[in-house]
């Protein structure tokens, strides 16, 4: 079983971001490699869950990871969603916006993606881009911005009345660690893939995200698709904490697998 999650995981309209929450380890056991095993565990329980998801086909879960340039969404999924079946989960990763998809509203790229009957989709980044960095650069003013909170939050309700289950998670890590990961990027070569000049630009405006962050997650946490704050420097306790609200989200469904068929008792082949 899961373990049942904290209320205070939540965000909610009064909820203050701030960089001492991001090394905090409520779930941790505190031996790091009790809780790799404990993660792996999980992660095992989890494909068990969406095997059932995929053989009934009555449920679609989203799962939307935000956060700060190396707050660990790549490893988030690799990690949590590590023993699922690979036919039944879809990864989107929403990068900048092609020529085709200006040419729409914002949240036409986003709706392609969201999941299918019996299948995990997991959203790399999201529609929560047009409300952060358009909003930290002034590509949109405060008043448009507040139109789209409004408008995200229609989006999901219509999600979540036509049978998808959500779950956002903002994987919240600290300036310092931010620091310290972007320089293990640099200073190994078998990491350069990974790190982008623009980062450094980017990093310089990091009050700013903090301030974009507070405003959106307070203004769509909402009770059909609340935000999860998951303190992240520690990378084996943020996938802790995705993992048990995955797994007690997917238990809560009372998954199974279809009825046997009776009509296959006695068949048998020659």
């Amino acid at each position: 079983m899961a373990k049942k999650i904290a209320p205070g995981f939540t965000i909610d309209s009064r909820t203050q971001i701030k960089d001492a929450q991001a090394a905090t380890r409520p779930l941790s056991s505190g031996d790091k490699e009790a809780d790799r095993a404990e993660v792996s565990r999980l992660a095992d329980a989890i494909g068990l869950q969406q095997q059932m998801l995929y053989a009934s086909r009555q449920q679609k879960v989203l799962v939307i990871l935000q956060g700060m340039d190396t707050s660990g969404k790549d490893g988030t999924v690799n990690d949590v969603f590590a023993g699922v079946n690979p036919q039944g989960i879809r990864i989107a990763n929403f990068k900048a916006p092609s020529a085709l998809e200006l040419q729409h509203d914002y949240l036409w790229r986003i709706h392609q993606q969201v999941p299918v009957a019996g299948e995990i989709a997991v959203f790399n980044r999201s529609h929560y881009e047009d409300v952060l960095i358009t909003r930290v650069h002034d590509w949109i003013d405060q008043r448009e911005c507040k139109r789209r909170y409004a408008q995200i939050n229609d989006f999901e309700r219509m999600l979540s009345e036509t049978g998808t289950v959500i779950l956002k998670f903002f994987l919240h890590i600290s300036k310092a660690e931010q620091k310290s990961r972007l320089q293990a990027r640099i200073d190994d070569p078998s990491k350069h893939w990974k790190f982008e000049m623009g980062d450094i630009e980017e990093r310089k405006f990091w009050d700013g995200y903090q301030q974009a962050y507070q405003n959106a997650l307070r203004a769509t946490s909402t009770a059909h698709a609340p935000w999860i704050m998951v303190p992240a420097d520690s990378k084996t306790h943020r996938n802790l904490v995705v993992a048990n609200v995955v797994l007690e989200t997917l238990q809560a469904l009372k998954l199974k697998f279809p009825d046997p068929k009776p009509e296959l008792k006695k068949l048998k082949f020659d």
